[in-house]
């Protein structure tokens, strides 16, 4: 099993779990809630979106920023739903999903953000 497939069926679990937000503004508010998180963003995501999540972001300890190397159609194919951001409240599937991301962007042959 390859790492895309098995990040898509992380971020699966994770969404039945309830543990997976989606959307800017779900997302946006969680955070500002909760304090802490990883977000993931698509790479397709407009310029603007990403100021603002990183503007959010910035001043949150424990909080990354992971760009994903996949587009909001991808995503949206594998969990039901055309997002550009999403946030995983859960530390242990946060981690997980990292390390896949940055498996499949390291074969991809460029690099995960953090930030």
């Amino acid at each position: 099993m390859n790492y895309q497939t098995k990040f898509f069926n992380l971020l699966t679990i994770c969404e039945k779990s309830g543990n997976l937000i989606k959307g800017f503004d779900t997302v946006k508010e969680a955070l500002q809630k909760n304090g802490s998180g990883c977000v993931f963003i698509c790479q397709d995501l407009s310029q603007r979106t990403r100021k603002e999540i990183d503007y959010i972001c910035s001043g949150m300890k424990n909080t990354d920023v992971i760009n994903l190397p996949f587009d909001m159609d991808q995503v949206g194919v594998n969990i039901g739903k055309k997002v550009g951001v999403m946030a995983v409240c859960d530390q242990g599937f946060a981690a997980k999903l990292k390390q896949y991301a940055s498996a499949i962007t390291e074969s991809a042959g460029s690099d995960v953000e953090k930030h």
